[in-house]
């Protein structure tokens, strides 16, 4: 868990609590100030989530460029080359 995801669930339960004051007092600013830390907090959590996937693909990419940086380079013309006929059409 990254602080990311730590700052995104604190937000999230946060929002909560205000979003039920808000509820409880009637007071509709109150809610939506909720409602947006929820939303805050829920898009945060996802990213910190989506880089703790990502991580370890990463590491092993460097350390394929780092072993390999010929055979990496070979890969990276291969896959520039295709992205390019992709994007022309060809």
């Amino acid at each position: 868990m990254n602080s990311d995801t730590l700052t995104g669930t604190t937000n999230d339960l946060g929002g909560k609590l205000k979003e039920g004051l808000g509820k409880a007092f009637n007071d509709d600013q109150l809610r939506a100030e909720g409602t947006a830390d929820r939303v805050d907090g829920t898009v945060q959590k996802t990213y910190g989530e989506a880089k703790d996937a990502v991580a370890p693909f990463l590491d092993q990419a460097r350390r394929f460029v780092n072993e390999r940086p010929w055979a990496a380079a070979a890969v990276g013309g291969v896959v520039g080359l295709a992205l390019l006929n992709t994007l022309r059409g060809k």
